[in-house]
């Protein structure tokens, strides 16, 4: 074990998870480890699917990498969890991780900051009519978005390309949330944008054009096909990419996020504007994922990335003295 495992501690990767996002974060979960391990890291498996949270503490974790993703991982609850523990961890604190989850706060902050996101329409479990779902085409333009509020992944999204697809598919976002987002459809380019660091601090890594057959970037064609071009170094003339960058530290800095986090953009093809989607606050690391594709294209290795969130790995209100409590 070299000097800089040693520092570290004891240290759980967290990973799996009760969310629908769980066999993702297994994957993520499995990379990270492997790679801490072949840093020196004393790195273990940690499931809070399968294992108290308490476990931690009494097994005497010095620090946790959060690889978990979605619901009961990235939506403050373990970090609040790991807040009572005194156990540093990865990633944003309690408030930015239970904002970012929520697509519809996230955006009322967006646009309280004066930052570009799509319009939309919040409906929510049991408050409206089928007349009201039926409205929103005529409000927001076809095609457009529905999608769970609190879902990521792309877990129950549809695009919808007509009026009489938008019963079928509020219901197949409503099975999965209690808040639906209606959202405006830009036409034009997707990319994202990791950003590491906190505050002033805060830098972004280089930007992803991601092109999906047929513009369809879902669950399947994000993890378990290889159709999916990612251009980086990304195609956008640099004056744009760089705006995009700005925007998206700007995005992630006014949630007050932490550690590292990516945020989805749309370019619209006929203005060149962007817009702000969401931001993820404990992204994928699997060998698809887009946070270790562009800290690759910057110069940083998986593991090299790896190390360094785990060395930011803090905590709302301070590490606790001498490590866990």
């Amino acid at each position: 074990m070299d000097q800089q495992g040693v520092q570290f501690g004891k240290v759980a990767v967290l990973m799996g998870g009760r969310s629908g996002e769980r066999e993702v974060s297994l994957m993520s979960g499995q990379g990270v480890l492997a790679a801490l391990r072949a840093r020196g890291v004393d790195a273990h498996a940690f499931d809070p699917a399968e294992r108290p949270m308490d476990d931690l503490q009494r097994e005497g974790f010095a620090r946790c990498f959060i690889a978990l993703h979605g619901r009961f991982g990235e939506d403050g609850t373990v970090q609040g969890a790991l807040e009572l523990l005194g156990i540093p961890y990865t990633g944003s604190g309690v408030m930015a991780s239970s904002m970012a989850i929520d697509k519809v706060m996230t955006k009322r902050v967006w646009h309280a900051e004066g930052l570009p996101a799509p319009r939309h329409v919040l409906l929510r479990r049991g408050e409206f009519t089928a007349e009201e779902v039926d409205a929103i085409p005529g409000k927001l333009g076809l095609p457009l978005i529905v999608k769970p509020a609190r879902e990521g992944s792309s877990l129950g999204v549809t695009k919808v390309k007509s009026a009489d697809q938008i019963q079928s598919a509020v219901a197949a976002a409503i099975a999965l949330d209690t808040d639906v987002l209606c959202e405006q459809f830009i036409a034009g380019d997707e990319v994202t944008c990791p950003v590491l660091g906190e505050g002033a601090g805060a830098t972004a890594l280089p930007v992803i054009h991601i092109v999906a057959p047929d513009g369809e970037y879902d669950y399947q064609n994000k993890y378990f096909t290889d159709v999916t071009e990612y251009r980086v170094p990304c195609d956008l003339p640099a004056g744009e990419e760089a705006a995009v960058q700005a925007l998206v530290v700007d995005a992630y800095r006014v949630l007050g996020c932490r550690g590292w986090g990516r945020v989805d953009v749309m370019i619209d093809g006929a203005t060149r504007q962007p817009y702000l989607l969401e931001v993820n606050t404990s992204p994928g690391m699997t060998s698809h994922s887009l946070v270790p594709m562009a800290a690759k294209a910057a110069g940083t290795s998986y593991e090299d990335l790896c190390l360094e969130l785990l060395a930011n790995a803090t905590l709302d209100y301070g590490p606790a003295p001498g490590g866990a409590q």
